[in-house]
């Protein structure tokens, strides 16, 4: 990888795309959507083949271990009115009975105190907090329940949807959902997008390879889409998100080092949690819990994950500088460009790329 300067600026992360190139719905089948390759070549340079992610197969070893994560998506975003009739848009972050912390939207200000009106519920908004964030107290049901019963799934806003309905909600609380998510009750208020390409079939084609699998959970938060508003890098302070890596993994991780294959990470918020809990000092995974605040940007040393597949991301993301870092600025914004050029789908509900390490190079079938 190219090395990387510690002052890097958000400007360097921006890039051009169409409009028309964002994903509004997801594809036919989930492994059916295109999968761009992404290969260090021995002698230096870059390969990039196209194909799809059913494909993903011919690009790992026997050895490898995939991990994924199988948070579950709150359906989080749910409409209130205001008792005046006004509509006001809520995200709720997390919910605890019947107190909440969510994300209001309004054209007008909301004041404390106020009441909302929900399908079969009422709420009263507590204290405000920053950010846009506010407590809320139900003055009827659990927050929890009425969010199962009758929220919609926390599609990110390039995303268009009708606010009040949409004929494709059916489809997102389905495809805006890995298929291996775990629980009855959602925990995440965004999808762990790279997860959403898996199907049983394609699992079970690279177990059959011969590459294990494993599973962490890591809570994707709101801030995954909160923008970067500091020019340079290193004063964007990140949000909190929660994680757990369990003793099998921890164990996977450690004998798959050790015996030289690859660590592959499916999505950025998998390669936050594994960098997060790797102990330099004891050269392995720390299992339980944990919570993580990383900013993985350049001058990043990467120590526990090998190859990274991900779908494209927004410019000025956290998310592409998290890429950028791990494959190299150049690499990236060549892969952005050939992507676009062959009309590649960008985003959530888009198309992936498979960022592969530089020992790489021999391991294609």
């Amino acid at each position: 990888m190219e090395p990387l300067a510690t002052d890097a600026e958000i400007d360097q992360y921006d890039y051009a795309y169409p409009p028309e190139a964002v994903a509004q719905e997801p594809a036919a089948q989930r492994d059916g959507a295109r999968l761009l390759t992404v290969r260090p070549l021995p002698g230096g340079g870059t390969d990039l083949i196209d194909g799809f992610v059913h494909q993903l197969p011919r690009w790992l070893r026997p050895g490898d271990l995939l991990v994924l994560n199988e948070a579950r998506v709150r359906p989080a975003r749910l409409t209130a009115h205001r008792t005046s009739g006004g509509r006001v848009s809520v995200l709720v972050l997390e919910a605890d009975g019947r107190s909440a912390t969510v994300l209001l939207g309004s054209r007008a200000t909301l004041a404390e105190g106020e009441q909302l009106i929900l399908p079969g519920a009422r709420w009263r908004i507590g204290r405000r907090l920053d950010d846009g964030r506010f407590e809320v107290q139900s003055e009827t049901e659990d927050i929890g329940a009425l969010v199962e019963r009758i929220g919609r799934m926390p599609l990110p806003p390039y995303i268009r949807r009708d606010p009040a309905a949409d004929r494709r909600d059916a489809i997102d609380r389905e495809r805006y959902q890995t298929s291996f998510a775990v629980g009855s009750v959602g925990t995440a208020v965004a999808a762990p997008t790279a997860g959403l390409h898996f199907t049983s079939g394609l699992l079970a084609a690279v177990e059959a390879l011969g590459v294990r699998i494993a599973r962490l959970r890591l809570d994707v938060g709101w801030g995954t889409f909160r923008p970067v508003r500091c020019q340079r890098l290193q004063d964007h302070v990140m949000h909190v998100e929660h994680y757990e890596i369990g003793d099998g993994l921890a164990a996977l991780h450690a004998g798959t080092r050790a015996a030289g294959g690859r660590v592959v990470a499916v999505g950025t918020t998998v390669v936050r949690a594994l960098e997060s809990a790797f102990d330099a000092d004891r050269g392995g995974l720390v299992a339980g819990p944990g919570a993580t605040q990383l900013f993985i940007r350049p001058g990043h040393r990467f120590r526990a994950v090998d190859a990274l597949l991900t779908n494209f991301h927004q410019p000025r993301s956290t998310l592409l500088v998290l890429v950028s870092a791990f494959a190299g600025p150049s690499v990236v914004q060549a892969a952005y460009e050939h992507a676009i050029a062959r009309g590649y789908r960008l985003f959530s509900y888009g198309d992936a790329t498979l960022f592969e390490g530089p020992d790489a190079s021999g391991s294609g079938r």
